[in-house]
């Protein structure tokens, strides 16, 4: 999927107490209710904290040469975590585990001040050796509000079956 307009929600917007296993189904599509705007405060702070020394990220002036002749680029793992935490209060409030995270792509540049937004479908639903819980399998998408794809990703969670959990 390259576009947001293949991404055309099959349900409204989530954000409620829908979030057990229960409640996926295979095929089903939204767009997070939230969106976030990346700042310089967070492209710096994550970006030295965890050392990534590329100059795209760090020094204004070494980007007037670069293809993308803008500000400095917003480290990668910052647009993937904040997709994967815009996208979580609808697909992970109810995990017990994350299982993994798989076919990591960064699609497009992310720069200060861009908003990101997420979208999911859900690819697969799948039992457990846990009676309590079963594994659901999404893809998720990182967009900036120009439609632009900027993140993509398979992620596996383990989620809480509703009528083991629910009082």
């Amino acid at each position: 999927m390259t576009d947001t307009q293949s991404l055309a929600p099959s349900k409204p917007t989530m954000t409620e107490d829908s979030a057990w296993f229960e409640s996926f189904e295979v095929g089903q599509r939204w767009r997070h209710f939230r969106g976030a705007t990346i700042d310089e405060v967070e492209n710096q702070l994550i970006t030295k904290l965890v050392m990534n020394t590329a100059q795209e990220h760090w020094n204004e002036a070494s980007m007037a040469d670069s293809p993308w002749g803008k500000s400095r680029l917003v480290f990668g793992l910052i647009t993937g975590s904040l997709t994967l935490g815009l996208a979580s209060q609808d697909t992970a409030e109810n995990a017990l585990a994350e299982l993994s995270l798989d076919e990591i792509r960064f699609k497009s540049g992310v720069f200060h001040g861009d908003s990101i937004y997420a979208y999911t479908e859900v690819l697969g639903i799948e039992p457990s050796d846990r009676p309590d819980a079963g594994i659901v399998e999404f893809q998720h998408w990182g967009a900036a509000a120009d439609m632009r794809i900027v993140f993509e990703c398979r992620r596996k969670v383990l989620i809480k079956r509703r009528s083991h959990w629910r009082a």
